[in-house]
């Protein structure tokens, strides 16, 4: 849709802001919103979603935390040379850049920091809070793209937002792990928050009844890019044809930053863990389904996926189909991290709280839902985006 020129500016934090995806959605949103580059792969402005009460590409401001020092030019600088941002959108951006460099404070690391993890959320929540008053805008949407943590040991305060809050001023524990740290700060700034990642996050009992004291709502979790994409577009095609899938095997091979994170196979799990479940709910626990991730330097961002399914027909008759998906992670990534920010944004202006369900076609595991056919999370995105409330302005 065209938004008027004069709806109010939103904020996207990014936590990882440093990082591959991060450098990549803020150059994307830099061209874009320069009319440098079209916004392909952005599903905000799919003709679907003509009726969501969206804030234009020109009225998002950018922040956001990060443990890493490498300024974001010069990330933009090493992702030109691994070809995912084209060489010729760097330079108009440059400046662009190095102002939202100027957006991003220093994140929460617990290997470094020297306080409490309460101390830690109110310095994080407080970066935020500036950010927002200092840009006079509305509303901040923080969204979480860091690395992948290992799963995280439950604890009794994990259950109770009071409880939490005790614990968390506790010396010398831990008590949640970074990337809940990151939500709690979200929710205790009322903002909205969103994680990108197969993390722990805001699924948490006590985080959940967090955000709805506050009012903001939340989305998650692990986008859904590559791979897992296409097996929920292809799973639900087994299903309605009733050709019963024996086996459903898949190989990863990435490199990077995410490469080396998940060679550590008590990290991996959780992605693991997320990625299989879709086919679990879309053909049933019975079909075998391995799947392998491995670490190949060489490839940077560029990933390649393979799958091959073994599938039973008419009269028994044994098939097989396999599947090569070459994408640059990235590149696939930023434009959705760009559209849950207006999605979630509209969300908490029509005064919604909690998990946003209707998201679910972002992730591979949504939550608060078990709907993984991207064709039926498609239906439920735009019927809910198009029927938000708008607010004044648009």
């Amino acid at each position: 849709m065209t938004a008027s020129s004069h709806a109010s500016p939103i904020g996207l934090w990014l936590n990882g802001a440093r990082g591959s995806v991060a450098t990549t959605a803020i150059t994307g949103l830099l061209a874009v919103r320069d009319n440098l580059m079209p916004s392909t792969g952005c599903v905000t402005d799919s003709p679907a979603l003509d009726r969501a009460p969206l804030v234009p590409w020109s009225e998002i401001v950018v922040g956001g935390h990060d443990i890493l020092g490498t300024p974001l030019e010069k990330r933009a600088e090493m992702l030109v040379d691994n070809g995912v941002i084209p060489r010729p959108v760097l330079s108009p951006v440059r400046r662009g850049l190095a102002a939202i460099e100027r957006e991003v404070r220093t994140g929460y690391d617990p290997a470094t920091h020297p306080g409490t993890q309460a101390d830690a959320v109110d310095r994080l929540a407080s970066d935020i809070g500036d950010f927002r008053s200092r840009h006079g805008l509305e509303r901040v949407v923080v969204v979480n793209i860091a690395s992948t943590e290992a799963p995280f040991p439950g604890q009794p305060e994990h259950g109770d937002p009071d409880a939490m809050a005790a614990a968390l001023s506790q010396p010398d524990r831990l008590v949640l792990p970074p990337s809940s740290v990151v939500a709690y700060a979200a929710f205790q700034a009322g903002c909205p928050f969103v994680d990108f990642t197969p993390s722990t996050g805001a699924r948490l009992p006590a985080l959940t009844a967090l955000a709805q004291r506050r009012g903001v709502p939340f989305a998650g979790s692990d986008g859904k890019t590559g791979e897992t994409l296409l097996r929920t577009v292809l799973a639900p095609m087994f299903a309605v044809r009733q050709l019963r899938v024996l086996s459903w095997a898949g190989i990863n091979l990435l490199g990077g930053g995410d490469g080396a994170t998940l060679e550590d196979p008590h990290i991996a799990s959780s992605k693991l863990t997320s990625k299989s479940s879709v086919l679990q709910s879309l053909l049933g626990e019975d079909v075998k389904a391995p799947l392998h991730i491995d670490n190949v330097p060489d490839l940077g961002d560029h990933k390649t996926a393979w799958d091959h399914v073994s599938f039973e027909g008419f009269l028994g008759v044994r098939m097989s189909m396999q599947v090569t998906w070459c994408g640059v992670d990235s590149t696939l990534a930023a434009p959705l991290v760009l559209d849950l920010t207006r999605l979630v944004a509209a969300g908490h202006a029509a005064g919604q709280r909690g998990p946003i369900t209707q998201l679910a076609f972002f992730f591979k595991d949504p939550i608060g839902t078990s709907e993984h056919s991207l064709a039926a999370q498609f239906r439920m995105l735009t019927a809910w985006a198009n029927a938000l409330d708008r607010p004044p302005g648009l």
